[in-house]
């Protein structure tokens, strides 16, 4: 458990940084950039090797339902990522469809996996979406970014099929079944 919780700590860590401390982020210059990716690169080994190895409470199990939800709930979240780089139509009306698509990642995960160390990762990274929507809305006016032409709409609905799709093959190769 230990290795998860330093992992989110690196992501979170990482990420807040530019938000929370940006005179000290802009006194590290370039280099600045190296160091948090590397900040975040390790949070994510960590997670993916804290989560592996931790064992904890079980207080439910998936179920075909829920299941099923969570595979509807994640092709929105992987929808929304492609949302927010092609800068589509949805992108235009949400000011934060990444994180809200983290979001929609972290229920969706809650749903089927409900042990300890699920609450942890998926519950932290959760957390941490909802603070980076508070600190950036904070920050000041959205303004939302120009419309793009439609064949982008078409290249979100095609990225996001295909990318939804590796999701669940990677899910399938490290034993994790993504459609029950």
């Amino acid at each position: 458990m230990t290795l998860l919780a330093l992992g989110l700590i690196l992501w979170i860590a990482g990420h807040l940084f530019k938000r929370l401390a940006p005179d000290a982020r802009a006194a590290l210059g370039d280099r600045g950039r190296g160091l948090v990716t590397l900040a975040l690169l390790a949070g994510v080994v960590l997670m993916v090797i804290g989560y592996r190895s931790t064992e904890g409470a079980f207080y439910w199990s998936r179920s075909p339902a829920l299941v099923g939800i969570n595979n509807l709930l994640m092709l929105i979240s992987v929808y929304l990522f492609a949302a927010a780089g092609m800068k589509t139509a949805i992108a235009r009306r949400l000011r934060h469809p990444m994180l809200t698509g983290v979001l929609l990642w972290s229920a969706a995960h809650l749903l089927v996996n409900g042990d300890t160390p699920s609450f942890l990762l998926f519950g932290g990274l959760g957390l941490w979406a909802l603070a980076e929507i508070v600190v950036i809305n904070r920050a000041g006016p959205w303004v939302p970014p120009a419309a793009k032409p439609a064949k982008f709409e078409a290249m979100a609905v095609v990225g996001t099929l295909i990318v939804y799709g590796a999701i669940a093959g990677l899910h399938y190769a490290l034993g994790y079944p993504a459609f029950g």
